[in-house]
C-alpha cells in the first residue's frame, strides 16, 4: 500500500513538473514574441524617423534655394532697377533746369514725383524680399521708419509705444509683408480721412501673440458707415495669416488693432 502511495506522489510530482515546464515554455515563447514585436516596432519607428528626416532635409534645401533666389532677385533689382530710376531722376532734374515753359516744368515735377514713388516702392520690395529681415525687431524698425517718413510732411505727429518686444523673435516673410501692407493702408487712411493731429503706433508681444495698434485723435468712423475696401483688405490679409483685424470703439478717433500668432 505504501509503495502505491509513493508511486502516486511521484506521478503527481512528475505531472506538476511537466506542467511547470510547459508554462515556463509558454512564458518564454510569449516573451520572445513580444521582444520581436518591440524590435519590429522600433525598426519601423526608426525608418519613419529617417524618412521624415529626409523630407525635412529636402524642405530645408528647397527653402535655402528659395532664399538664394530671393537674394538674387533683390540684388538684381537694386543694381539694375535702382540705377535706372536714379538715372531717370537725374535726367528729369537736368531737363527741369533747362526748361523755361511752366507747363513743361510742372510735367517734369510730376515725373520726379513718380520716380521718387517708384524708388520708395522698390525699397519696400527689396526689404520684403530680404530674408535677413525676418525678425520682429526688423519689422518694427522698418514700420517706424516708414510711418515717420510718411508723416513728416504732414501736420500729424507720430507717437510710439513698445511693450515686451523680443527683437530676435522670428517672423515669416509672408506675415511680415502682410503686416506691413496693413500698416501702410491704416496710416494712409488716417492721413486721408481722420483730420487727426496725432497718430499713435504701438507694438506689444505676449508670449507668441503679437499686437500692432494704430490709433489717431481724428474724426473717427461714423456710426453705420459702410465698411470700405481698405478695411476689408486689411481684415482679409490678417485672416489669411491666421490673425485678426478689428476696430476698437473705446475712445475718440480711430483705433485699428492687428493681432496674430507668431
Amino acid at each position: 500500500m505504501t509503495h502505491i502511495q509513493d508511486d502516486i506522489k511521484l506521478a503527481y510530482i512528475i505531472a506538476i513538473s511537466i506542467m511547470m515546464l510547459f508554462v515556463c515554455f509558454i512564458v518564454f515563447v510569449v516573451l520572445m514574441y513580444n521582444k520581436r514585436q518591440l524590435l519590429y516596432i522600433k525598426e519601423q519607428q526608426l525608418k519613419e524617423a529617417e524618412h521624415q528626416n529626409q523630407l525635412l532635409q529636402k524642405e530645408l534645401e528647397k527653402q535655402k534655394l528659395l532664399e538664394q533666389e530671393r537674394e538674387r532677385i533683390s540684388h538684381d533689382m537694386h543694381d539694375d532697377l535702382g540705377a535706372g530710376i536714379s538715372a531717370l531722376k537725374l535726367q528729369a532734374e537736368f531737363l527741369k533746369q533747362k526748361a523755361e515753359d511752366d507747363d513743361l516744368q510742372n510735367d517734369i515735377d510730376e515725373l520726379l514725383k513718380t520716380s521718387e514713388e517708384m524708388n520708395l516702392s522698390m525699397r519696400e520690395m527689396l526689404w520684403s524680399l530680404n530674408s535677413g529681415n525676418d525678425t520682429m525687431g526688423s519689422f518694427i524698425d522698418y514700420a517706424i521708419q516708414y510711418t515717420g517718413n510718411f508723416l513728416k510732411k504732414t501736420k500729424i505727429k507720430l507717437w510710439l509705444e513698445s511693450e515686451d518686444i523680443i527683437s530676435e523673435t522670428p517672423i515669416s516673410t509672408e506675415l511680415r509683408r502682410n503686416m506691413f501692407l496693413c500698416l501702410k493702408e491704416a496710416v494712409n487712411n488716417a492721413y486721408k480721412h481722420s483730420h487727426a493731429n496725432k497718430l499713435n503706433l504701438s507694438f506689444s508681444q505676449e508670449g507668441n501673440v503679437f499686437t500692432m495698434k494704430i490709433s489717431d485723435d481724428g474724426d473717427g468712423i461714423p456710426e453705420g458707415h459702410p465698411e470700405g475696401n481698405g478695411l476689408r483688405n486689411m481684415k482679409r490679409r490678417m485672416e489669411e495669416q491666421k490673425g485678426e483685424c478689428y476696430i476698437l470703439k473705446d475712445g475718440p478717433g480711430t483705433q485699428i488693432v492687428f493681432k496674430t500668432t507668431i
